[in-house]
């Protein structure tokens, strides 16, 4: 293990959080938010755990230069080891990428072949995704366990939904986590001229698959302000969204990005036949950010960085962790968590992706109204999904990932279910064990 020489006075508080997966591009975002937010987030010990080497010492190097540009107190340690690095923390966040960039190119491509959107969080490369990451994830947890029984872990990894789901039923204290919802939340606090903090979203669905049903002013009880949003500004929604301004009018409500893929199907499943992958884009562009990382005059997080995607991720990780470890967090955030009767319509032990208020025992989703069925439809079929893909995470089997394959609305068709089962196995077979 590598130690921080430091220069400052350790924090007093001393809490320790952990990061797996810290050689990661995106680890510079995390670590400039908990430097601004220290007041949020005191921390007297941030370890980054990766295996690999080369990358952690880049990331390692800037992640230190930029506590130190920012005056923050705490020490910055790397390591390879995972268990030492988990040993004793806090919090413990997972951002993992099982396969790295080479996977997730297969992903967004052989999907294709059959018509099918290639993406790495859903369809049949999401899919492929879970197989490949909710062992790992386990495996990490239970060692988590073993070393730092009262950390929290938070999951940035995709799916989140599923991995999430799969740490909860093995017991573990974890709480999924995604940038969707405070990215819109910044973008309308921006145009309605407000505080982010003032900006409260009825978010409700699964991870990846969301709806802002309405646009609070104040809190959970305050003005809803979606319809003048929308009357004001739903060009620039739509065009973020990359869907036609008279569908949000007509549905009233902002869907995710995510939706896109549900919404236009075939329109993407064109573009993306016709232009380089977004795993090819994101593989260059790390290049350069890791050349950039090497520069030791580097003291901030680039520019470049904001391409990458992720943004804002830092913030919502801070506010999180900080209300777990009973800090100065928001009391309402966007979270992904059972499900606990809050959709009354999924099992109790199903992940939502929600408003809930978040403390020192975790996240409780705050009461949803009645959600219209042409959400609630999409919500459930995507949920059986997400079972089905669990179950062939955890006991693999060609007939298992046929079912969750068959049973999701990008895909459907029997002959597809077929087609992609044989692909995905081909594709992953190194990161199969049963296969």
């Amino acid at each position: 293990m590598r130690q921080s020489s430091g220069g400052h006075p350790p924090n007093p508080r001393r809490t320790k959080i952990a990061v797996v997966g810290g050689g990661s591009t995106y680890t510079p975002e995390l670590v400039d938010g908990f430097a601004r937010l220290r007041e949020t987030l005191p921390i007297g010990e941030l370890v980054l755990v990766d295996p690999a080497a080369g990358r952690l010492d880049l990331v390692g190097g800037l992640a230190r230069r930029i506590f130190a540009r920012q005056g923050h107190p705490g020490t910055i340690t790397t390591t390879a080891d995972l268990d030492a690095g988990v040993a004793g923390a806090d919090a413990v966040l997972l951002q993992l990428r099982v396969g790295g960039q080479a996977a997730r190119e297969k992903d967004e491509t052989w999907p294709l072949e059959c018509g099918c959107v290639g993406q790495e969080t859903t369809g049949a490369g999401g899919l492929a995704k879970a197989l490949r990451t909710v062992p790992v994830v386990l495996d990490i947890a239970e060692r988590v366990r073993r070393a730092a029984p009262g950390a929290w872990i938070v999951d940035f990894t995709n799916p989140v939904g599923i991995v999430t789901r799969a740490l909860l039923q093995a017991g573990h204290r974890a709480v999924g986590l995604c940038n969707v919802a405070i990215g819109l939340q910044r973008k309308f606090a921006a145009l309605l001229a407000a505080s982010p903090g003032d900006v409260h979203l009825d978010h409700v669905g699964l991870n990846h698959l969301t709806w802002e049903t309405g646009v609070r002013l104040g809190g959970p009880g305050g003005e809803n302000v979606l319809p003048r949003l929308l009357a004001e500004h739903g060009d620039a929604i739509a065009r973020d969204l990359r869907l036609p301004r008279q569908m949000l009018d007509r549905l009233g409500v902002v869907p995710s990005y995510y939706l896109r893929y549900f919404y236009a199907h075939d329109a993407v499943v064109g573009e993306m036949r016709t232009r380089p992958s977004r795993a090819a884009e994101v593989a260059a562009m790390e290049q350069r950010l890791l050349e950039m990382y090497g520069d030791r005059s580097l003291d901030e997080k680039p520019a470049l960085l904001a391409q990458r995607g992720g943004a804002y991720y830092s913030e919502a990780a801070v506010d999180l962790v900080a209300s777990l470890l009973g800090g100065a967090g928001s009391p309402y955030q966007v979270v992904n968590t059972y499900n606990n009767g809050t959709l009354p319509f999924l099992p109790d032990d199903a992940v939502v992706e929600v408003q809930a208020a978040v403390g020192t025992k975790g996240a409780a989703p705050l009461p949803l109204p009645d959600v219209d069925p042409l959400y609630g439809g999409l919500i459930a079929n995507v949920t059986a999904y997400e079972e089905l893909a669990l179950q062939a995470a955890l006991r693999g089997g060609r007939d298992r990932v046929f079912k969750a394959m068959l049973a999701h609305p990008l895909i459907g068709q029997y002959e597809y279910a077929e087609a992609l089962t044989e692909r995905l196995v081909a594709h992953n077979r190194e990161h199969l064990p049963w296969a």
